[in-house]
């Protein structure tokens, strides 16, 4: 108990039986990341300096020998790969810039990138989310650059994530962009909370989906697009 009052007061967090549970519930809280307002006013430099202090203190508390040359340096390939890498979308500056094109081809069907390569973390662990996300949009006037699509993907991936809202994220994202209500996206993710841990099931996988405008409101062309990326409604 005395442990546990330590460390509630040095972080201000209860780490109750409640938040296991909820974490294994996979609730989620909202279709924004659940960021602080003040999320951005300390400096790069700065957050990796402070994660790799916390988390030295994490390996030092698991009996790791940090004095090992293996292990040394550590806690800076830690701090380093979360801010510049594996969490690198929660800051609004990585955010891909995009430049749409007009439809010059007055292509009016749908066009569909599929099987678009994403790895992400699962906020309720911090453990790997992988898979592939499948797009569609028809156009109404504007088209994008293909490349810009996976980047959209992997701006929104690269952050502490729950897949219902990386979808519908994705969704939105290429709704305002393109100005089109018709979008569909469908992510088929692998999460290693599952398969490394609790339960360990290593062969299933989570599928989600988001549906606009005539992928919601038209069977037909819902069911084009499952076509396309072989899967079957």
């Amino acid at each position: 108990m005395k442990q546990k009052e330590t460390l509630l007061n040095t972080t201000g967090i209860d780490f109750s039986d409640a938040i296991e549970e909820m974490g294994d519930a996979h609730v989620g809280t909202s279709h924004e990341t659940p960021l602080r307002e003040d999320a951005f006013e300390m400096d790069d430099d700065l957050k990796m300096e402070l994660i790799e202090k916390h988390f030295k203190e994490i390996m030092h508390v698991l009996g790791l020998d940090l004095t090992d040359d293996s292990l040394r340096g550590t806690p800076r390939r830690v701090a380093k790969m979360f801010i510049k890498e594996v969490f690198s979308g929660l800051d609004p500056k990585n955010k891909p810039a995009v430049k749409l094109f007009e439809n010059k081809y007055k292509y009016n069907e749908m066009l569909v990138e599929k099987d678009i390569t994403f790895f992400s973390h699962c906020e309720h662990h911090f453990v790997p989310i992988y898979g592939k996300v499948h797009v569609a949009y028809i156009s109404e006037g504007n088209v994008i650059g293909l490349s810009k699509i996976n980047r959209i993907v992997q701006y929104f991936a690269k952050r502490p994530q729950v897949q219902e809202r990386l979808t519908m994220q994705i969704g939105n994202e290429l709704k305002e962009i393109l100005g089109t209500e018709n979008v569909a996206i469908i992510v088929d993710a692998y999460h290693m909370c599952v398969s490394s841990r609790g339960i360990q099931d290593v062969n299933s996988s989570t599928v989600t989906s988001f549906y606009s405008g005539k992928f919601e409101k038209e069977d037909q062309t819902r069911n084009e697009f499952m076509k396309y990326i072989s899967l079957k409604k």
